[in-house]
């Protein structure tokens, strides 16, 4: 009898465990960031007619140093791998890593370098005015 037992419970658990599984949700949802102000805190600038969507990739070296620039409009940036340093005019530095999300600041002279043994890749996410950069470089 202990062995009929034995083989039922294992049965029981078995299924139990596959049920579970079964119900596990098919979707998950995590929300990263939920703000209406940019790193300086500054408020969101979007578009006021004609929106353009940019969606780009940025692969940064290890060691390397974007240009000095701002954006005239807000910008979104999502870390997917390495490291990033930003530094503004005046010497405020912001670090970000794989997994973080950037609300970039918006007029505000900065540039971003990769301080990383890595490469440092973003996803990043620009609403301009048709016909306006989303970034204007330093002369």
């Amino acid at each position: 009898m202990k062995p009929m037992r034995l083989a039922l419970l294992l049965a029981f658990l078995l299924t139990a465990g596959t049920a579970a599984a079964d119900q596990a949700a098919p979707v998950t949802v995590k929300t990263l960031i939920s703000t209406d102000k940019t790193v300086l805190g500054q408020k969101l600038v979007l578009p006021k007619r004609d929106p353009v969507l940019i969606v780009s990739t940025y692969d940064i070296a290890p060691g390397a140093r974007l240009p000095r620039h701002e954006h005239p409009f807000s910008r979104y940036a999502y870390v997917l791998q390495g490291d990033l340093t930003v530094e503004f005019d005046g010497g405020l530095q912001k670090q970000y890593h794989a997994g973080d999300f950037i609300v970039e600041a918006v007029g505000s002279w900065h540039f971003g370098m990769n301080p990383g043994k890595l490469p440092a890749r973003l996803l990043v996410i620009d609403q301009v005015e048709a016909g306006q950069p989303a970034t204007i470089l330093a002369k």
